[in-house]
Order: structure tokens, then C-alpha cells, then sequence
């Protein structure tokens, strides 16, 4: 899997521990495994690299508990919407 230049860090975690079989489906991205049973997967990925992990836990029938994109310090702060100027 190759990171592109508009990738942005991601943590997908699903519930249950994956085997070490379904590891390389995974490649190129962080997967560890939580003490309270679920795993964890991640690393920087452009929507399409995102989108393909999403098709690979839906396929393997595992359940989604969350998706959550890490702001980097280049990330623009979310505007106040009761200060946005239009």
C-alpha cells in the first residue's frame, strides 16, 4: 500500500482479534490488538486507501466500532459556526 501525498492518519477499530492469516490484508498499516478485545488499524491513508480498508472489514464480516481521522498540525482548525464569514 502506498501512502499518497494527500493521505491523512486514520484509527478503524473493529471488534475481536484478527488471526495472524488476515494480517496481510492490512499491509503497510499499524494493526494491534486492545486489551478490551478490539483491534485496532492504522496509519495514513488517502480516501480511496480508506475506503478499500472499509470494503476489506466489511468483507471479512467484521464488526465496525469506529473510524476516526488524527488532525495533523497542518490541519486548519473547524471554524466556529457562529463566526463564519460567508
Amino acid at each position: 500500500m502506498q501512502i499518497q501525498e494527500d493521505s491523512t492518519p486514520y484509527q478503524i477499530r473493529v471488534k475481536g482479534h484478527l488471526d495472524e492469516r488476515w494480517l496481510r490484508w492490512f499491509e503497510g498499516l499499524t494493526v494491534s490488538q486492545q486489551p478490551d478485545g478490539e483491534t485496532a488499524i492504522s496509519g495514513a491513508m488517502d480516501q480511496a486507501t480508506l475506503h478499500g480498508v472499509l470494503n476489506r472489514i466489511r468483507d471479512m464480516g467484521l464488526e465496525l466500532i469506529s473510524v476516526q481521522r488524527h488532525h495533523t498540525k497542518n490541519d486548519n482548525k473547524p471554524i466556529d459556526s457562529h463566526k463564519r464569514k460567508i
